[in-house]
């Protein structure tokens, strides 16, 4: 199965979504945080550099959860500005 590259939207959200998982992770490390969320570090960080730019839902709702952000506001600041 051949996967359809992404858009650039696609990628800038991924980005948003990275820049967001950082900020709220603080002064915590990602060792912590990652583990917390039970995914590796290195996922973790392939999120926050874009590098991973569309994690699956479920990673995302474990980050979420370990960093005490609400869903519906993550997802509303992913949007694209003027949505």
């Amino acid at each position: 199965m051949v996967r359809t590259p992404l858009t650039p939207e696609e990628r800038e959200r991924g980005e948003r979504l990275g820049r967001l998982l950082r900020e709220a992770r603080g002064s915590r490390s990602m060792t912590e945080v990652a583990a917390s969320a039970g995914i590796s570090a290195e996922t973790l960080r392939k999120i926050e550099t874009g590098r991973a730019p569309t994690p699956a839902f479920f990673t995302v709702a474990a980050l979420a959860r370990a960093l005490a952000l609400s869903m519906d506001e993550l997802a509303g600041l992913c949007e694209p500005a003027g949505v």
